[in-house]
């Protein structure tokens, strides 16, 4: 999706927190969205858990949207990326994507959308039917590293994704990356982690974590208990992001009530980078080079599918340098 202009590094939600988290051992930090309006759509307002101040990364994962629940009439008009791929998670509703490369799919509950903008791609997202509709789902950007962000676009669709048994009612969708020694079939690039857990009412499971990744939960539905060490549990409401840290091989979590979380996690990434917009690059130039293509209408980004020239513009470049993203102390 298109985002409003965003600079290097979005504002944190809480006042006190005035630097990153250092990403040297375990962690609770509890992290809550911030309602903001996303560009391109009619009255629609999206909840933003990534990136804040105090949280830039975890592991690959940079950005991360909840477009709902709400009742919209969701138009994203064609807009590029580059440096990322985005990764479509829908809990309610239908969401059509058409891009450059001749795509044009309508994903559903239980199916996944992996974009791979390489060097440059674009793409719309319509809801389906041309009125409102219940909308609920998670959009994740997932930074490239070097080895294949300057390659060509990508995308395919997943309509079947393994599920692991936690015991006692209690499942993972791994959407993608590995998790609990259960690949998703779904093409990353940097060691990754992205679970749907379900855990029923009544119900204690411990997530199983690669202690050399970090990791961090989203609450989806439910307000369970996270027991972050021997002595201390927190709730992770809905919309509220819990960082792990890393070196945990793993975390008890705790149902009242039927429950889901969102399990994200991966390598630590391997380089800070600048994200402005929709780009994700390295340096201040790789983005103004990326808008200046975006705005010439070059070949760089393509024409998308069955759309005429209806494209949402860039805004304009910050007045002010934009510096990388930097986790580690």
């Amino acid at each position: 999706m298109t985002r409003l202009g965003e600079g290097a590094l979005a504002q944190g939600t809480d006042p006190q927190i005035e630097s990153p988290s250092p990403c040297d051992g375990p962690r609770a930090l509890m992290l809550h969205a911030r309602e903001v309006p996303l560009g391109g759509v009619r009255n629609m307002q999206v909840h933003r858990s990534l990136p804040q101040r105090a949280l830039p990364m975890v592991g690959a994962w940079c950005f991360l949207d909840r477009f709902g629940p709400q009742t919209a009439k969701m138009r994203v008009e064609p807009h590029p990326h580059i440096g990322l791929q985005t990764v479509t998670w829908p809990f309610v509703g239908d969401t059509r994507h058409r891009d450059v490369l001749g795509n044009d799919v309508v994903i559903h509950r239980g199916e996944l959308n992996i974009m791979t903008s390489g060097a440059g791609i674009a793409h719309s997202e319509y809801s389906v039917g041309d009125g409102e509709a219940e909308i609920d789902a998670l959009q994740f950007w997932v930074a490239l590293p070097e080895s294949r962000r300057h390659g060509p676009p990508a995308f395919a669709q997943y309509r079947e994704l393994p599920v692991v048994d936690l015991g006692d009612g209690a499942t993972a969708a791994v959407v993608v990356g590995s998790f609990a020694g259960v690949d998703s079939p779904a093409e990353m690039y940097t060691p990754i982690v992205g679970a749907e857990v379900f855990i029923p009412a009544g119900v204690r499971v411990t997530l199983p974590l690669n202690p050399a990744w970090e990791h961090a939960l989203v609450g989806i539905d439910g307000t369970p208990s996270v027991v972050t060490d021997a002595a201390d549990a927190v709730e992770l409401a809905p919309q509220a992001l819990l960082y792990l840290g890393i070196a945990r091989s793993g975390i008890e979590v705790a149902a009242a009530g039927d429950t889901t979380v969102f399990l994200i996690g991966g390598e630590p990434f391997e380089a800070d980078i600048v994200m402005w917009w929709n780009f994700v690059g390295r340096t201040h130039e790789e983005i103004v080079e990326a808008r200046e293509a975006w705005e010439a209408d070059t070949d760089r980004f393509g024409h998308v599918v069955d759309h005429g020239d209806e494209r949402i513009p860039a805004p304009p470049m910050p007045g002010v340098r934009l510096t990388q993203r930097r986790r580690r102390p």
